[in-house]
């Protein structure tokens, strides 16, 4: 009797493992016939601004930029490439807000307002040439780069170039090396294009806010050897104004001619010269 009950237990013991083991087996065929769901793709807005960078970003932030250098010079402008000599007759802008993330963090849920008109950029006759543009040194591929921009080398003096590095660190902290190189060009085209002869005297005139008390890192001080020792550009554009529409509206900057957003910040040229 118990050599019965014994041989019953392994007989149900059996049958249980097979099923499972065919529902196992089931589960497998299945899966491999079933098509596999996508994930969702990433925002159509961060690819973008991916594939605009210059492919070559990590070597030329990396690099040693310093390739002169700094003077005791006054700061000097190309007469060839001046377009303009005198300044703004009004003030430019209330300021480039543009402030590291944490600010932004704090201030999105409560400065946020959808009562100004986002400016877009100005479509071109031709599909903009992303490799053209990053080929000649260009950090940002743009859709509407300027062809016929040009801003001849600016020699900085020691003070100048500290207060400059110094600006990018507080303007635009956060956004790395690019970042940096944006505000950093913004300042060469003030030179370049209205005559100011200082960065001080820019700070004052486009009413920049940014801190200037905080020292700068290293993709700041890259930043600035790039866009004024080498005399690249960030973008193929000239831009003057900034702002982020995360701390503050801006009528004034949105009705000027849009060129770029990178990391929340919207980067706009004045219209004519």
């Amino acid at each position: 009797m118990k050599k019965f009950f014994e041989n019953k237990l392994n007989t149900v013991l059996t049958v249980i493992l097979g099923v499972l083991i065919i529902t196992l087996l089931g589960h497998t065929v299945i899966s491999a016939l079933t098509p596999q769901t996508k994930r969702p793709a990433v925002s159509t807005s961060d690819t973008a601004l991916k594939n605009r960078i210059n492919p070559n970003i990590s070597k030329i932030a990396t690099a040693d930029t310093a390739t002169s250098e700094p003077t005791e010079a006054p700061t000097t402008k190309p007469a060839a490439t001046q377009k303009a000599t005198t300044k703004p007759t009004s003030k430019p802008t209330t300021a480039p807000t543009t402030k590291p993330k944490a600010t932004k963090a704090s201030t999105k849920a409560t400065t946020q307002k959808a009562t100004v008109q986002f400016a877009t950029a100005i479509p071109v006759a031709e599909p903009a040439d992303y490799n053209e543009q990053w080929n000649a040194g260009y950090l940002v591929a743009i859709d509407n780069p300027d062809k016929s921009y040009q801003c001849g080398q600016i020699t900085l003096n020691d003070a100048d170039r500290d207060l400059l590095e110094r600006l990018c660190m507080g303007e635009f902290g956060s956004g790395g090396f690019v970042g940096a190189s944006l505000i950093a060009q913004s300042v060469k085209d003030a030179m370049c294009f209205d005559g100011f002869s200082s960065v001080a005297e820019i700070i004052k005139e486009y009413h920049y806010t940014g801190s200037t008390d905080i020292p700068a890192n290293d993709s700041c001080k890259q930043a600035v050897s790039y866009i004024f020792d080498q005399n690249h550009d960030a973008v193929q554009h000239r831009i003057l104004y900034m702002y982020n529409p995360l701390l503050v509206d801006s009528e004034f900057h949105e009705s000027q001619n849009y060129i770029l957003t990178y990391e929340d910040v919207r980067f706009f040229d004045r219209w004519g010269y």
